[in-house]
């Protein structure tokens, strides 16, 4: 069954408005969340491909490279949180309003967001521009660490709107099911990205710099088209300028549902830049295992990672149409498809872990940590999946609150305090970081299933929602 529907997504790119909202709303589950899951998938394939790319490149440089990469990405996404949050405010509202057959509301909310992230990207860009050397200084780098994580994250500060431009085209999309368009043009920009390294790696000799520059171009150029598209007449969203005047109530109505995710986010990315002072105190050989297992079980969690975003609309769809027995079949089918992918992937990558990690580097140290990481974390990876499910669960809802008590819970509470007592009072040493890993996904899993079966993040979020879109 999962086989043919997965050779029907193709029917995801011939639906246009009506009948996708007619499948999320009435269509069989599995194959409503294959197909809109499907694009996500390859486009978080792609965004790893990214990250796969850069480190592939800068992997010829040397291993203190790929680690400052990893070192300041924390820092990276703590700046794009506060945006991103928004995005899943914006996924929220629209796809409810777009179940409850409030089609201008929602065009008016895609304005609205495309603005105070374009805000938000050039304020948080500058602010890390600025402060950059001070921030990596604290947070403990020195040597020849410290001057390539600062030379690289300088340069993705400068390009925040670009990544940022992405983001918010993805959410909006992602709140009219539409997940293909974000795929086709991630695609497009991977490409580009992946022309560009060497070139500028190699051939123009900028190094990690370069990486830096290739990456903020490559999104850049795409990004922004992509958000050109929404004021063609001829898109499903067609915004005009209208959509875009900012108005307070509107954007009142976002925050309220944004910021708890904001914080959630930016709160976990700041609680890994604290895991990277505790790695990173243990040898940089065990922050370079780090990094590159990371970006391995980054492939293995796609299909996880792309039916936690997918779902999202699903559930804000039905739940503004006031169908809350089928938003919970969705979140049993979804945990259902997860867990059949991950325990897959989690046995192939068992099989060839030595293999994988080998690619991306030769060092005998970080070969072995590697492989100890990723056959501990491989052991937990369907608690990774429920967590991802979870939490777009209660982003599409809007119940944001949610995902930020498991956003932070996860790290700050239970991983983090792990960590210091596995680090000081073990001899586990390497292994205490993957151990904490592990537990604090359990842990934070049993809480958040606690919240789901409380029920209240079956209450939607537009009931006397207002907003007149005045047209100018």
């Amino acid at each position: 069954m999962l086989v043919k529907n997965i050779l029907h997504l193709e029917v995801n790119l011939k639906l246009n408005y009506e009948e996708k909202r007619s499948l999320i709303l009435n269509g069989d589950m599995k194959k409503v969340i294959l197909i809109l899951a499907f694009p996500v998938m390859i486009n978080n394939f792609i965004q790893t491909i990214y990250n796969l790319t850069d480190t592939y490149f800068v992997g010829k440089i040397g291993t203190t490279e790929i680690a400052a990469i990893q070192f300041v990405w924390p820092l990276i996404f703590l700046m794009i949180s506060f945006a991103t949050g928004m995005g899943m405010a914006a996924t929220a509202l629209i796809s409810q309003n777009i179940g409850a057959g409030n089609n201008d509301r929602a065009k008016h909310i895609t304005g609205q967001i495309l603005v105070l992230n374009l805000i938000i990207s050039l304020i948080s860009g500058l602010l890390g521009y600025l402060f950059s050397e001070n921030i990596v200084y604290i947070l403990g780098a020195s040597g020849d660490l410290y001057i390539n994580s600062v030379k690289f994250i300088k340069i993705m500060f400068l390009g925040m709107p670009t990544l940022f431009s992405m983001i918010t085209y993805a959410s909006i999309k992602a709140g009219y099911g539409d997940n293909t368009k974000p795929m086709i043009y991630g695609g497009i920009s991977v490409v580009i990205n992946i022309i560009l390294d060497p070139i500028f790696i190699f051939i123009f000799g900028l190094g990690i710099e370069g990486a830096a520059i290739a990456t903020v171009l490559a999104r850049g150029v795409i990004g922004f088209y992509s958000i050109y598209t929404l004021f063609e007449k001829n898109s499903l969203e067609h915004i005009n300028f209208s959509h875009i005047k900012l108005n307070l109530a509107s954007l009142k109505k976002i925050v309220n549902i944004g910021f708890p995710s904001s914080i959630g986010q930016s709160t976990s990315a700041l609680g890994f830049a604290i895991m990277n002072v505790f790695i990173v105190s243990l040898g940089e050989g065990t922050l370079t295992a780090f990094s590159i297992g990371n970006k391995i079980v980054g492939l293995i969690m796609m299909p996880a990672m792309g039916i936690g975003s997918s779902i999202a609309a699903v559930i804000g769809q039905n739940l503004g149409a006031s169908n809350v027995s089928r938003a919970k079949k969705a979140v049993k089918s979804s945990i259902f498809l997860t867990t059949i992918f991950l325990t897959a992937g989690g046995i192939i990558l068992l099989m060839f872990s030595k293999n994988v990690m080998a690619f991306f580097s030769s060092d005998m140290e970080v070969l072995s940590l590697g492989s100890d990481y990723l056959f501990i974390i491989t052991l937990g990876m369907p608690l990774m999946g429920l967590f991802q499910i979870l939490i777009g669960t209660f982003q599409g809802s809007g119940h944001t609150k949610y995902a930020m008590y498991m956003m932070m819970g996860r790290l700050w509470c239970i991983r983090i305090p792990l960590l210091y007592i596995m680090k000081n009072y073990t001899n586990f040493q390497p292994d205490s970081v993957w151990f904490a890993m592990i537990s604090s996904n359990f842990l934070i899993c049993s809480f958040g299933l606690l919240m789901y079966f409380k029920g209240n993040w079956t209450e939607t979020k537009i009931e006397n929602y207002d907003i007149t879109c005045q047209r100018t």
